[in-house]
């Protein structure tokens, strides 16, 4: 640690001397021994500043590009989840239709990028770990509010990461939902990033300019040695021989975050690097053929039946006071057209195909809407969050808004959403409505 006596109450600290005294008196049992126990050399102000400059860049990054993700729900139609986030609500934004691979990119960045700074994660709170062991907990009010902010920046990094993992992995063991713990959890976490990040900012600067990171990175293990004291205590008071140096300990940190994002960004793209997606096993065997790409919610999962998507099914469109009923043959007489288009998840896997079918703007014509402000599209499925999806003007309107029919120069498969399903360019898959029952476009507010 510091080498600071434990009864020693610096000057200028808030609390009275006598409590000061008597908690330094009174140290848990076993925490001395755990303290002395944190021995590494390598340990200091300059290694923690490494990470956290790292994690200063890229955490902002996964924040931003999980609010985007959100927009693109369309909080506005109230399907983004959570619903009601109270005065935390994002301005309202019509999601673009283009690029097409918006979505694609935002939430892959998202998760790749997530799931590669858990190492970084780590490493940063081994470097501060002596930290959890220092008595007295606080020296001064001031200090109390510093831990605090500590106590949520760590318990929030942990949380977001957990639950996201386990999202990926469609393992749902915590019992809450989802959206809404992940949503608010973003917002506890930055919010003590920002406090943690005003408060530590130059001191951080500081121990970066005073070990150029070129000399570290010549600095092998027989020639490391430990950093001076420092006064927030990372230095060990008795450090032990080094058996890597800074270098090394970067490097590996470094490596693992390579590793796990080769593990990970195949689920993102299309080819060969899909098959080196191992952390995301839902993604891995989605058959052969025309139809063979990711599926996250197949027709028997949704409860839908071969009667269901027989030949009795029909369209139901509406708009204008109008209302319209087609079978998939008048649909398959109507002008088609193709479009290569991605078509993305929230859990990060994303793939782009080539959709064949009615543009979502002629079927708008049928009931004499050639203005919609929105429309509202309604699945078979009689259950689940996501069975129906309402989209914005921009998203029935552009050229390639469709209603599928085809795919990759074959029908729909069931799982993929037969007779037919939405596949609108920039679009989160889920709002890609399968097993389409009825489209209703909105003229009005």
């Amino acid at each position: 640690m510091s080498g600071r006596g434990y009864g020693d109450r610096p000057a200028g600290y808030g609390f009275p001397a006598s409590l000061w005294r008597a908690l330094a008196r009174h140290r848990p049992p076993g925490t001395d021994a755990a303290a002395r126990g944190w021995r590494s050399p390598l340990r200091g102000p300059w290694l923690t500043s490494v990470y956290g400059v790292v994690l200063l860049v890229a955490l902002p990054v996964v924040f931003l590009t999980g609010l985007l993700d959100h927009l693109a729900y369309g909080p506005q139609f109230g399907q983004a989840f959570p619903r009601d986030v109270g005065w935390l609500r994002l301005p309202p934004l019509d999601w673009p239709t283009h690029p097409s691979w918006l979505f694609r990119f935002t939430q892959g960045l998202h998760v790749t990028l997530g799931i590669m700074l858990v190492p970084v994660v780590l490493a940063k709170l081994w470097s501060v770990i002596p930290k959890l062991f220092d008595w007295p907990p606080a020296r001064s009010p001031a200090q109390v509010l510093e831990r605090l902010s500590l106590l949520l920046l760590v318990g929030g990094i942990l949380f977001e990461i957990a639950t996201g993992l386990l999202n990926v992995q469609y393992a749902y063991l915590f019992g809450f939902d989802f959206y809404t713990a992940h949503y608010f959890g973003a917002w506890v976490f930055t919010a003590a990033l920002v406090a943690h990040v005003s408060l530590k900012l130059r001191r951080m600067l500081s121990a970066l300019r005073a070990r150029p990171a070129a000399a570290e990175a010549r600095t092998g293990t027989a020639t490391t040695v430990p950093e001076p004291p420092d006064p927030d205590g990372l230095v060990a008071a008795r450090p032990g021989p080094p058996t890597v140096s800074r270098r090394g300990a970067v490097t590996l940190v470094g490596g693992g975050a390579l590793l796990l994002g080769a593990l990970t960004v195949g689920q993102s793209l299309d080819g060969p690097l899909r098959r080196t997606a191992l952390l995301l096993p839902r993604g891995q065997d989605p058959g052969s053929g025309p139809n063979g790409f990711p599926v996250n919610r197949t027709a028997a999962a949704a409860g839908i039946s071969a009667s269901d998507t027989g030949p009795g099914w029909r369209l139901g469109l509406r708009g204008g006071g109008r209302e319209v009923t087609v079978d998939r043959p008048a649909l398959l007489a109507m002008a088609q057209h193709t479009a290569r288009l991605p078509i993305a998840c929230v859990e990060g896997w994303s793939t782009r195909q080539t959709w064949t079918g009615v543009r979502l703007r002629d079927l708008a014509a049928l009931v004499g809407v050639t203005d919609p402000v929105s429309a509202q599209v309604r699945s078979l499925e009689r259950a689940g969050l996501f069975n129906q999806a309402t989209l914005q003007a921009n998203q029935v309107l552009d050229a390639d808004s469709l209603l599928a029919l085809r795919v990759n120069g074959a029908d729909l498969s069931a799982d993929h959403g037969y007779p037919a399903r939405v596949i609108v360019p920039a679009l989160p898959g889920v709002h890609c409505t399968k097993w389409v029952a009825t489209i209703d476009f909105r003229s009005d507010g």
